[in-house]
């Protein structure tokens, strides 16, 4: 009787030093990440800087633009998508836009008449800081598709 008390005493201490060693890992919330999420839908070129002056015109702000395409053969759905400017914080949303396989989308700061090629924010005002910002691509599940970074950080 005595050696089997013994022989379970041995094996919960064993138990209680395994169960030890390994709650240090789980406590300091060490985990192994998600794969990360890849989507066919990219920014592209980006011109946060309208040629000329700055003069508020929406000439101007149309020319301030940034382009959003689908490198797959699949059409994408763009609805409820967003992209953002980070020094900014002025977010603009897709709304009924269906991007074809290995098309493009130029997404304007102005004003103007959405097409499958041009999107327009309707703003009177500059979104994309010239030196510095970076462009934010989400999707309609609020995940980050892909960012865009010019200037100095």
């Amino acid at each position: 009787m005595i050696r089997s008390a013994r022989l379970a005493a041995v094996a919960l201490g064993a138990a209680a030093v395994v169960t030890a060693a390994a709650l240090p890992a789980s406590a300091t919330g060490a985990h192994t990440p998600p794969a990360a999420y890849r989507s066919p839908v990219l920014i592209g070129a980006v011109q946060a800087d309208s040629p000329g002056r700055d003069d508020g015109s929406n000439r101007s702000l149309n020319a301030e633009w940034v382009t959003v395409k689908n490198t797959s053969r699949r059409a994408v759905n763009l609805d409820n998508w967003t992209l953002t400017s980070e020094r900014t914080h002025k977010t603009y949303r897709f709304h009924h836009l269906r991007l074809a396989g290995h098309q493009e989308v130029r997404v304007h700061t102005g004003h103007g008449r959405d097409t499958w090629r041009d999107v327009f924010q309707n703003r009177r005002d500059y979104v994309w800081d010239n030196h510095r910002d970076t462009a934010t691509l989400r999707n309609d599940h609020h995940r980050v598709v892909d960012t865009k970074h010019w200037g100095r950080r």
